[in-house]
């Protein structure tokens, strides 16, 4: 049980464990990569999202955080569905870390039970 902390509380990085990407880089390259496999041009999709050229390009390049709004936006736009890319991230992120799917596995913070 030592090894469980508050989620609040932060882990000290471990040398054989590769810092957290940061969730715009993770955001922006699946938005990305789902474009091209589109072969969407990056024109017309921000065009469709009501968003700058520019502003979408920062985005995929992870240098801007969008909004929920944007999010919400951009992924019309593509016809993604918002789940869809979540479950994404969430299992590119588990095998940078080699740590597989989640099915069977205990949740990384603390567990709340029901007396």
């Amino acid at each position: 049980m030592a090894d469980i902390l508050p989620f609040h509380q932060k882990r000290t990085p471990t040398p054989d464990r590769a810092p957290e990407p940061l969730w715009r880089e993770v955001l922006g390259r699946s938005l990305r990569t789902a474009r091209e496999e589109q072969g969407g041009r990056l024109v017309d999709i921000a065009q469709r999202a009501g968003i700058s050229p520019q502003y979408l390009s920062e985005i995929e390049r992870g240098r801007k955080e969008p909004s929920s709004e944007m999010i919400a936006a951009v992924t019309g736009a593509l016809g993604v569905d918002l789940a869809d890319l979540l479950t994404g991230i969430a299992g590119a992120i588990r095998l940078r870390h080699g740590t597989g799917p989640a099915v069977g596995r205990r949740p990384a913070g603390p567990v709340l039970m029901a007396a």
